[in-house]
């Protein structure tokens, strides 16, 4: 391979090269085949004789053999070649932090907040881990990493982060000086008691784990770069000023502001800035992990291979519901909430602050309209269609509540249950185009038509909203809907695209909840016992449609299907006694109904002259489920099965 051998190693290429050793891609091969490659490092020529160096060497060698940890760079190997020391670890295949914040600063893609929490809390499990390390008797080695800086946060192609570099690290029996008095660690990514020689323990660590967090939100270093001189002073004196002029989200800020107090007591432990990053991702819905790194990897160009643009269902994530009273106090009152910064004026009184998807909410329920007076914080209070954000909302056909809207309709009646199948059948029957309006008091439904399919479906009942669906359905949780409600404005009011966007759900997975939507708001319908009902011909919604999939009439078949015996046992008592016979052309063929075969097994027992009462006796004898030839007999009676 061109390069003389390190002891059993072929070398391959360098990898790095470092101030007091340089790390090599080499390759050791073993019988029948067996190959292993590895990153070996050893310590540069120069110093190969300088008993400071070989010492160091030493102790990283030992202390790197007690750290196996998922999140840890492993050690596999200590020798020595012509009297040269040499480590060979794992070969990670990727980058490193430090590449991914240069890299997505010159290509202007900010790392995402999630992709940045995902990172700092693998790197917290790694220190947790060290942190707790005991010797062979049990006692506490007192580890301290002193070089967590974003150069030995190793990102691999496959999301995964691993803490490496270790030659600094200082344990109980190692002095954390050397003997001329300085102190060890890369500038920029100290704490205030490592530049000023004083004692350090693992709320060290955690410091400059939360210079380097800061650092992957900002784009740039959190102590800035220059003179020497001023960046330690700014460490020293702990002066984040910086991060209080980004755009950092205020709750991130709070927990950075812990990690990076001056007081070592008043910081976090790595466990708990673990469980405090877990947490505020589980709250935001941000529980991607390793392929949203991948991905923003790929996006920068820091590994190999494309990014597809489907968004996936996030992983599933570990229950962190229980943490520790320190992470507690810092995620307190976290969570992706939109801003209350609206006021509504209602008569002579002004209702607020509130946010805006409680805005929206109070819009689609009909409380505010177009007209309504509406104060963003900072201005006057102005009608709602003037804010550019509420106007999709304020302008839209089927989330208007107006009683002119049932001016000139086609048909009225009362709403009585399961009674509703009627007008619907005649509406599906004929491919009806416009809308069925339902009201009781302040309850309102409007179901749209066209080619007598329901299409849309509005509703002023808050549980019959799109991320209620989506919570109940189990395809959400309710931190995620929290988050999309939070973006909304983003994403044009429509919280369907904001999940998709955030990548929460497929394309796919929305198209079949909004399916499933609008036809648990149709069946919703056949449940109010009162009110009243009217159709409105050659009426359309204007919004995004997706059409109920299958026949029109299945809906009719399900809302049968989920009533109450008593109820379809009242609504056929008045034809009790009533001849019946089965239509040998029906307008709409048993078929299109989709029955279960208990049903139509039901209606095949209807004969010419027999009545309801009749069939219903026969059915008791013969064993037949009543509630199914109940249920049979309504619908085909309704429907013009049977006559």
């Amino acid at each position: 391979m061109g390069q003389t051998p390190i002891g059993p190693y072929e070398i391959e290429r360098r990898l790095a090269l470092g101030g007091m050793a340089e790390v090599f891609v080499a390759q050791r091969q073993g019988p029948h085949g067996f190959s292993k490659r590895v990153a070996l490092k050893r310590i540069l020529p120069q110093f190969a004789g300088d008993p400071d160096f070989v010492s160091m060497f030493i102790d990283e060698a030992k202390l790197a053999a007690r750290l196996q940890h998922p999140n840890v760079v492993q050690v596999f190997d200590f020798g020595e070649h012509g009297g040269e020391l040499f480590l060979a670890m794992e070969l990670v295949s990727g980058t490193n932090v430090n590449k991914l914040v240069r890299t997505s600063t010159l290509k202007q893609l900010p790392i995402p907040l999630d992709v940045a929490l995902y990172i700092v809390a693998q790197t917290a499990a790694a220190l947790r881990y060290a942190h707790h390390l005991t010797d062979d008797q049990g006692e506490p080695l007192g580890f301290v990493h002193r070089d967590v800086s974003p150069a030995n946060i190793l990102l691999t192609d496959t999301g995964h982060v691993k803490l490496t570099d270790f030659g600094i690290a200082m344990v109980r029996q190692r002095n954390p000086r050397t003997e001329d008095g300085h102190v060890r660690g890369k500038l920029g990514y100290m704490s205030p008691e490592q530049v000023m020689g004083k004692p350090m323990s693992d709320r060290s660590d955690v410091f400059t784990l939360g210079s380097v967090f800061a650092e992957m939100l900002m784009g740039r270093p959190l102590f800035g770069t220059g003179k020497e001189l001023d960046v330690l002073v700014r460490i020293r004196d702990a002066d984040i000023g910086a991060l209080h002029k980004a755009e950092v989200p205020r709750d991130v800020v709070k927990i950075l502001e812990a990690c990076l107090n001056r007081a070592p007591e008043q910081r976090p432990s790595a466990r708990e800035l673990g469980e405090v990053c877990d947490e505020v991702r589980r709250r935001r819905g941000m529980s991607h992990g390793p392929e949203r790194l991948v991905r923003l990897l790929k996006k920068v160009g820091l590994v190999e291979g494309g990014v597809s643009e489907r968004p996936s269902r996030p992983a599933a994530f570990v229950d962190t519901s229980v943490l520790s009273a320190e992470a507690a106090r810092l995620v307190d009152g976290v969570g992706a909430t939109s801003p209350a910064i609206y006021w509504v004026r209602q008569e002579d009184s002004e209702v607020g602050p509130m946010s805006y998807p409680k805005l929206v909410e109070l819009i689609t329920a009909g409380t505010v309209d177009r007209e309504t007076f509406v104060r963003k914080e900072g201005g006057a209070f102005e009608p709602a269609f003037a804010l550019p954000e509420l106007t999709r909302f304020v302008t839209s056909v089927a989330l208007q509540w107006q009683a002119l809207e049932i001016e000139g309709a086609e048909r009225t009646g009362t709403l009585q249950g399961i009674q509703l199948v009627g007008p619907l059948f005649e509406i599906m029957r004929d491919r009806r185009k416009g809308v069925l309006h339902l009201w009781e008091g302040e309850r309102r439904k409007k179901i749209y038509f066209v080619d007598g399919k329901a299409e849309f479906v509005a509703s002023t009942d808050r549980r019959e909203l799109l991320g209620e669906h989506l919570v109940a359905s189990g395809r959400c949780l309710r931190m995620e809907i929290e988050m999309a409600l939070a973006l909304l404005p983003r994403y044009g009011g429509r919280i369907g695209e904001a999940l998709v966007g955030l990548g929460m759900l497929r394309p796919v997975e929305l198209f079949r909840a909004i399916n499933e939507q609008v036809r648990e708001r149709v069946l919703e319908a056949f449940r109010w016992r009162s009110g009243r009902w009217a159709f409105v011909a050659d009426v359309e919604s204007h919004e995004e449609t997706f059409p109920i999939g299958g026949t029109r009439f299945t809906l009719l078949r399900d809302a049968v299907a989920r009533a109450h015996p008593d109820e379809l046992e009242a609504a056929l008592a008045k034809d009790w006694e009533k001849a019946i016979r089965l239509v040998e052309t029906p307008p709409v063929a048993a078929r299109e109904f989709e029955m279960p075969r208990s049903w139509i097994e039901g209606l095949a027992q209807v004969e010419g002259g027999t009545t309801a009462g009749a069939l219903l006796s026969r059915a008791v004898t013969s064993g037949a489920d009543l509630f199914d030839v109940y249920r049979a007999l309504f619908l085909g009676m309704r429907t013009g099965l049977v006559a």
